[in-house]
């Protein structure tokens, strides 16, 4: 099934990696109009007022996704998804096992569920030390297989398996890319990154960017910069 357009102003998807809420609408009012779609992970999930602040982002306009990861019995998982559902949230990410995959589809609603692929912070040494004996690119599209033929709307996968995924499943799956850089940033925990224009170009239908922005004397700017790119990609 074939994916609605996205607006273009959508595709930067800012990562609030932030200790508490209060932190994050502090980051959230600095960048302002320059970005639209905000990414709300495990830390702030352990902290107090994670629900509070996914109504204050949908009140503002901006679009949430929730980044937990979920991967339990899939009982369990249905029952997460179901109350999920009714936060606001646009994307919730599980782990991309089937049976998983299946719970969180049963009840997302309007919500769009994102199967995790490979993490991008592992390479193919992690995955050997798990006891994993794929290649790592025919474990991701595998997993992405497996979410397309759960019901689940996207994937979450490094922009190094984008044009693979893109090549194989088309329309069929959104791609979320995390581990985006600036040229000539310094390398960190993320091993498989890759630049913002490239990213897009290899068959990324969204970013997902925290450090680069969070970390930046003058985030807004930052993300400024990197709207105007996306426009250069997707132009009007």
């Amino acid at each position: 099934m074939s994916q609605p357009a996205i607006p273009r102003a959508e595709r930067l998807i800012v990562a609030l990696d932030v200790p508490e809420a209060r932190d994050a609408r502090a980051l959230v009012e600095r960048i302002g109009d320059a970005a639209r779609f905000y990414k709300v992970g495990l830390e702030l999930f352990s902290a107090q007022g994670y629900f509070d602040l996914i109504d204050w982002l949908v009140a503002r306009g901006n679009k949430v996704f929730a980044d937990l990861k979920l991967f339990d019995i899939p009982e369990t998982v249905r029952r997460a998804t179901a109350n999920l559902s009714r936060s606001g949230a646009t994307f919730l990410t599980v782990h991309a096992h089937s049976s998983v995959l299946r719970a969180a589809a049963a009840e997302k609603g309007a919500m769009r569920i994102l199967g995790v692929t490979v993490l991008t912070s592992f390479d193919q040494s992690d995955l050997a030390e798990m006891g994993a004996t794929k290649r790592l690119e025919d474990l991701v599209e595998e997993r992405a297989n497996a979410t397309v033929e759960a019901g689940c709307d996207g994937v979450i996968s490094s922009p190094h398996e984008a044009a693979q995924l893109k090549s194989r499943f088309g329309a069929r799956l959104l791609i979320v890319t995390p581990g985006i850089r600036p040229a000539g940033a310094a390398r960190d925990d993320q091993k498989r990154t890759m630049e913002v224009a490239h990213a897009f170009k290899a068959g990324a239908d969204y970013i997902v960017v925290g450090r680069a922005i969070r970390q930046a004397a003058d985030p807004r700017a930052v993300a400024q910069a990197m709207q105007r790119s996306i426009e250069t990609i997707f132009p009007a």
